[in-house]
């Protein structure tokens, strides 16, 4: 890693390096807080974790081939190099923002409340006919997982898509400051994480935090249907570029045709041309993706061309409106996380498939006093939506059963305290040919589901 050294690591976190000089002047070739996943000279930080503490396997990872180690404490007798802080955490953010600003790279930096990570794919896959692209895996869009996404741009990359998830005011702000993004991306103010930000209006402050870092002559690219997105005025005078449904939009989408679970075709119009493009996955949301990754490709000067063949390559990840296939049902694993808005989404892609229709949906969490109500919507927008069956598991997800069954449209509901109790009863439950969406928030853990159904 350029611009990385040992001397350059402990100058950037306010570090005391322990060591041989020699080693002083190397450079590090990666960096991990994950012992299992030791490179040859790579940096260990050992970070404290609420079931295990890093610290213990700094010996380890020395002798697995690290070239050094982050530590919060003095390590007596140490015959290899290390470097002691304060706060292994705060340190690995020091140090991302270090070698940041030494890369001289595009970054795209994406939040929401509903959409990251499937924009920030859509976004990935039409940049990507174009340049060399980094983004994040996975779920590292916080104050650790940010880091280590950025410590994976190397000097051949052109452009690092990078996904920003907060909850709690400040955080936006931390993860900018390391992100420093070129373009910012913001797909819509929703309900998520009404615990800590109270309201919609606390979401919107504390997502446009991410404006405090960017540079000042990048791009704000934002949802114009949002009626919050659509408001801001950034202090940094930096005029923001919308796209959505409205054709007063700069980017926008007309002729959408909804191809159910074959996805959507629509015709995208930018400022000085139209094209056609069919994006595979499905659910009417994902238009508004398609939208957002046009805006981002026309700011780095990419043709029509190039972002037609980039829509039509998205291919779905596991979790993630991923439609699995079996023989015997078809599912829509969409069970990575869940809110409000995604859930309705994800209940819309249900309705439109052939066939009976069942819906396993578990607890929203973080949505604050107003869950209980939440929790009973959903419930009732799936009756509306036709909806043959309605499985809920978990405590919150009790509301969704009594929220449906206020309607008295005759759809099944069913009801487990876990999911165990669920598979128990399985048989009973589930027919041949059904098409099943399952979708929870993450802390359900709901792949397991998925994985059982894979199988049945």
């Amino acid at each position: 890693m350029k611009n990385m050294t040992l001397k350059e690591i402990a100058v950037a976190c306010g570090g005391i390096y322990y060591g041989d000089e020699d080693c002083y002047y190397k450079e590090v070739s990666s960096v991990t807080i994950d012992s299992r996943k030791i490179e040859k000279d790579c940096l260990f930080v050992a970070i404290r974790g609420a079931r295990v503490d890093g610290h213990m396997f700094i010996p380890q990872s020395i002798r697995d081939g690290a070239l050094c180690a982050l530590s919060e404490k003095r390590i007596e007798g140490a015959s290899y190099p290390y470097i002691m802080v304060n706060s292994c955490v705060q340190a690995l953010k020091d140090i991302a923002e270090h070698y940041r600003r030494s890369l001289h790279v595009k970054v795209v930096g994406i939040s929401g409340s509903v959409g990251k990570t499937s924009t920030k794919e859509m976004i990935a896959s039409v940049l990507g006919q174009k340049f060399k692209v980094l983004k994040t895996e996975g779920n590292f869009n916080n104050e650790i997982g940010l880091p280590l996404t950025v410590f994976k741009i190397r000097e051949d990359h052109e452009v690092a898509v990078l996904e920003m998830g907060i909850s709690d005011f400040g955080e936006m702000e931390r993860l900018a400051k390391i992100a420093r993004p070129d373009i910012c991306v913001i797909t819509n103010i929703g309900c998520a994480h009404l615990e800590q930000l109270k309201s919609r209006e606390g979401i919107l402050k504390a997502k446009t935090e991410m404006f405090l870092y960017m540079n000042p002559n990048g791009s704000i690219v934002l949802n114009g249907d949002d009626d919050m997105l659509s408001t801001v005025t950034p202090a940094n005078r930096i005029d923001p570029i919308f796209f959505g449904l409205d054709p007063g939009c700069r980017y926008y989408a007309e002729n959408i045709e909804n191809l159910g679970l074959k996805g959507t075709t629509a015709l995208f119009c930018t400022p000085d041309s139209e094209f056609t493009a069919h994006i595979s996955i499905p659910g009417s949301h994902m238009v508004y993706n398609a939208l957002a990754a046009i805006a981002v490709g026309r700011v780095l000067g990419m043709d029509d061309a190039g972002i037609k063949k980039g829509i039509e390559a998205l291919v779905p990840l596991a979790g993630r409106s991923n439609l699995i296939e079996t023989g015997h049902l078809t599912i829509i694993d969409d069970c990575y996380n869940a809110n409000p808005a995604s859930m309705k989404a994800s209940l819309d892609v249900l309705s439109k498939a052939d066939g009976r229709t069942v819906a396993i949906l578990g607890d929203m969490f973080e949505l604050g006093p107003k869950e209980c109500e939440m929790h009973n919507e959903i419930g009732q927008y799936a009756a509306k939506a036709g909806i043959h069956m309605l499985v809920c598991i978990g405590d919150l997800a009790r509301e969704i059963a009594r929220g449906a069954a206020s309607l008295e449209t005759g759809m099944e509901i069913y009801h487990y305290d876990t999911k165990a109790e669920f598979l128990n009863s399985v048989d009973s439950v589930i027919n041949e040919n059904d098409t099943i969406l399952i979708k929870a928030s993450h802390g359900m853990e709901f792949p397991e589901l998925v994985e059982a159904l894979k199988t049945r």
